[in-house]
C-alpha cells in the first residue's frame, strides 16, 4: 500500500515538473511574441498615425478647395497608375495579395506600403469615393512583411505570417480606433469558419500599442452616439430581420458590382492610363449631377454622412450612388478601401428603412452597418465587436447580433476579397473549402438532396 502511494507521489511530482517546464517555455514564447508585437505596433502605429493625419489634411484641403480638387481627380488617376506601373506593382491585387501571402502562396512586397499610402491620400485629396481601412490592411500587412524579413531576426515562414497579421491589426487599430475589432479581423477573415487563435495574443498587443501611438499623435477614435434601443418585441425583431435580409442582398449586389466594374472598364478602356483618366471624368460628371440635385454626399470615405445617417439624415438613393461611385473608383484604378463605403451603404439604407418602418433611426443605421459589414467581409465576430465599439456595448447589442447572424447566412458565399476562403458551410457543420464569390448555385442544393 505504501509502495503504491510512493509511486503515485512520484508520478504527481513528475507531472508537476513537466507542467512547470512547459509553463516556462510557454512564458518565454509569450514574452517573445509580446516584444515582437509591441515593436510592430510602434512602427506601424507611427506610419499609420502619419497616414491618418495626412488623410485628415487631404480631406480638409479637398473641402476648402472644392471644386478645383475634384477636377484634378483624372490627373491623380494618371499619377497613381504611373506610380504602380513603374514600381512593378501594377497588377497587385491589394488585400487579396495579403491573403495569398498568408497562405504561403506569394511574397508581399514592402513597396506596397508607400504606394498605398500615397495613392490613397491622392484619391481622397481629389474626392475619390474610397475608404481607408482597406488601405490600412495593406499598409500594415506590407510593413509587417518587411519587419518579418529583417535578417537578424531569423524568423520562420510561420513567424513572418504572424508578423503580417500583427501589422494588419496595428494599422486597423491606429486608423479606425477599434482595437478589439482590429485584433479579430485579420485572424477571422483569412479563412471563414476558422479563427487563428494563436494570433490573438500578438495581435492584441500590436493593436493596443499602435492605438496608443496614434492617440499620442492626436488621431481621434471614431465614435457615435449610443443607439436608441426599444424594448424587445416581435415587431422590432421582425423589422430588424427584414432590414438584415435587405442589406444582405445589397451586400451581394455591391460585391458583384465591385467585381465586374474593373472588368467592364478594362474592356472599354484597355489602357490603364485612359481607364483611370476616364473613370475620373465620369466621377466628376456624376458628382456634378449630385451637386445639381443638392446632395453632394459621395466624395471621400463618407464618415460624416454615416454620422448624419445615424441621426436620421439620409436619402433613399444614397446607397445606390455610393455603390456606383466606389465601384467606379476602384475599377478605374484609384486606391483606398471598400470597408467605410460599405458602412456608408448600410447606414444610409438602414436609416431610410427605419423611417419607412418606424424604427429609431440610430437603430436602423447601426444594424444596417452591421449587416453590410458582415455581408461583405464574412466576419461575424469582428462585425459584432466593431459596431459595439463604435456605438457602445449597450441594449442594442442584441439587435446587432440578430442583424449580423441573418446577414451572414443570407449573403451566401460572396465577399469583397476573392482570395478569401470559406472553409465551412454557412448552413451546416460541413467542410466546403471554396473562395468567396466563386458562384456555384448548385453547391448547397446538391448537399440538400
Amino acid at each position: 500500500m505504501e509502495r503504491i502511494q510512493v509511486d503515485e507521489d512520484q508520478r504527481f511530482f513528475g507531472e508537476l515538473y513537466k507542467a512547470g517546464k512547459e509553463s516556462g517555455w510557454n512564458f518565454i514564447h509569450m514574452a517573445r511574441w509580446i516584444l515582437f508585437a509591441i515593436a510592430v505596433g510602434v512602427i506601424v502605429g507611427i506610419v499609420s498615425a502619419a497616414f491618418s493625419i495626412g488623410d485628415r489634411f487631404a480631406n480638409a484641403v479637398r473641402v476648402a478647395n472644392f471644386p478645383v480638387t475634384l477636377i484634378m481627380l483624372p490627373f491623380a488617376g494618371l499619377l497613381i497608375t504611373f506610380l504602380y506601373k513603374h514600381a512593378g506593382e501594377y497588377k497587385i491585387r491589394g488585400t487579396n495579395l495579403i491573403l495569398t501571402t498568408l497562405r504561403a502562396q506569394t511574397e508581399l512586397p514592402v513597396r506596397m506600403a508607400p504606394l498605398i499610402f500615397v495613392s490613397t491620400l491622392l484619391t481622397h485629396l481629389c474626392g475619390g469615393s474610397v475608404g481607408r481601412e482597406g488601405a490600412a490592411l495593406q499598409l500594415g500587412g506590407a510593413l509587417g512583411s518587411g519587419i518579418g524579413r529583417i535578417p537578424f531576426l531569423k524568423l520562420s515562414d510561420d513567424d513572418r505570417r504572424m508578423i503580417i497579421l500583427c501589422g494588419m491589426s496595428a494599422a486597423f487599430s491606429a486608423i479606425f480606433g477599434t482595437p478589439i475589432a482590429a485584433v479579430f479581423f485579420p485572424v477571422e477573415f483569412i479563412s471563414v469558419g476558422i479563427v487563428q487563435y494563436s494570433a490573438i495574443l500578438p495581435c492584441f498587443f500590436a493593436a493596443v500599442t499602435a492605438g496608443a501611438v496614434a492617440a499620442l499623435a492626436g488621431v481621434e477614435k471614431e465614435k457615435f452616439n449610443p443607439v436608441e434601443a426599444p424594448d424587445m418585441s416581435f415587431a422590432v425583431v421582425g423589422k430588424v430581420l427584414v432590414l438584415a435580409i435587405c442589406v444582405a442582398f445589397i451586400s451581394i449586389f455591391f460585391c458583384l458590382v465591385l467585381k465586374n466594374s474593373g472588368k467592364f472598364l478594362a474592356k472599354v478602356f484597355p489602357s490603364p492610363y485612359i481607364r483611370a483618366f476616364a473613370g475620373g471624368c465620369i466621377f466628376i460628371a456624376v458628382t456634378a449631377f449630385t451637386v445639381w440635385i443638392g446632395t453632394p454626399r459621395y466624395m471621400g470615405a463618407g464618415m460624416d454622412i454615416i454620422e448624419k445617417a445615424v441621426e436620421g439624415d439620409a436619402y433613399w438613393y444614397d446607397f445606390i450612388f455610393k455603390i456606383f461611385l466606389t465601384s467606379l473608383c476602384i475599377g478605374a484604378g484609384f486606391k483606398g478601401g471598400e470597408i467605410v463605403p460599405s458602412l456608408f451603404i448600410g447606414a444610409t439604407f438602414g436609416a431610410v428603412f427605419a423611417g419607412w418602418t418606424g424604427l429609431p433611426a440610430s437603430l436602423g443605421a447601426s444594424c444596417g452597418m452591421a449587416a453590410m459589414f458582415c455581408g461583405v467581409t464574412n466576419c461575424p465576430v469582428t462585425t459584432m465587436f466593431i459596431v459595439s465599439e463604435l456605438f457602445g456595448f449597450r441594449e442594442a447589442a442584441v439587435y446587432f447580433l440578430q442583424a449580423i447572424a441573418v446577414s451572414y447566412v443570407m449573403s451566401g458565399y460572396f465577399g469583397l476579397y476573392s482570395e478569401q476562403k470559406i472553409v465551412y458551410s454557412k448552413f451546416r457543420t460541413q467542410y466546403i473549402d471554396r473562395k468567396a464569390g466563386a458562384l456555384d448555385i448548385s453547391l448547397e442544393e446538391k448537399k440538400m438532396k
